[in-house]
């Protein structure tokens, strides 16, 4: 939903992809269904105010409101800085921050679309022993994960993992509505298996807590669980879109696999 379109059909699209009626959308931003079906129609304007509470009850992510804004005529709402951009510093020294804590366990910064930002040295470590070394240039996770020439190889339960990999890039694409990111799934689904794998269902196992990923190298195996956060209350684009991933082993044997690597006592 990037292309220029006008904001009557953009937010029609919205409202549609929301699964909300004209009269839902009207009474939770505060108008009528006539003044919002006129808008719709693009018989009428909306003032800036109007735009904003309507992106609010569409839950719009903050590019998108921009986006919306647009379409109307007005100035986007909320800036978009560069991670290392002086507006960023206390965020970024938060991010580096975590990443330290985390050591000698993996985590990285990603954006919306899992595109690599940093990484601490347990990240390193880990890419490491999986591939030998870090891929130069650019990377992205999600392509990462899910292609035969990277980290596919060495996941014991690659279709478990990439399942749930994909139906999360999936609902991604549903949440932002962006030519991105649904150019990124498309990639993703382009890969040997992961479209075919996208329409199955996987049994669950209900005395597993967390999905686990199973890495093999020769002999070695390693078993680590992720979680994943973001930073609260943005008021900034590239602030919105930041996910931090921290890895978390999911035995003993695997913490003192990750340990050894860099001679670490127990803790």
């Amino acid at each position: 939903m990037n292309e220029v379109k006008p904001l009557g059909e953009r937010l029609k699209w919205w409202r549609e992809r929301r699964g909300l009626s004209q009269l839902d959308l009207a009474g939770i931003a505060g108008t009528s269904q006539r003044h919002l079906s006129f808008i719709e129609s693009g018989r009428t304007g909306a003032s800036r105010e109007l735009v904003l509470r309507l992106a609010a009850a569409l839950d719009l992510p903050l590019r998108q409101q921009n986006a919306l804004l647009l379409a109307a005529g007005f100035a986007p709402a909320w800036r978009e800085s560069a991670l290392d951009a002086p507006a960023l510093a206390q965020v970024s020294s938060a991010l580096d921050f975590m990443m330290a804590q985390q050591e000698p366990y993996p985590a990285l910064v990603v954006d919306r679309r899992w595109n690599l930002l940093r990484a601490n040295q347990g990240a390193v470590r880990l890419t490491e022993f999986l591939l030998g070394a870090v891929p130069a240039g650019p990377i992205n996770m999600a392509e990462a994960l899910l292609s035969p020439d990277a980290l596919r190889p060495t996941l014991v339960n690659w279709e478990e993992i990439a399942l749930y990999f994909i139906r999360g890039v999936q609902s991604d694409a549903l949440a932002d509505g962006t030519a991105e990111t649904r150019d990124l799934l498309r990639r993703l689904l382009e890969f040997p298996g992961v479209a075919a794998l996208s329409q199955t269902m996987l049994a669950a196992d209900p005395q597993v807590p967390v999905v686990v990923m199973h890495f093999r190298k020769g002999p070695q195996s390693l078993r680590l669980f992720t979680t994943l956060a973001t930073l609260g209350t943005p008021q900034d684009v590239t602030v919105q879109e930041i996910r931090i991933e921290c890895f978390f082993p999911a035995d003993a044997a695997s913490a003192e696999m990750m340990r050894g690597w860099v001679r670490l006592p127990p803790r």
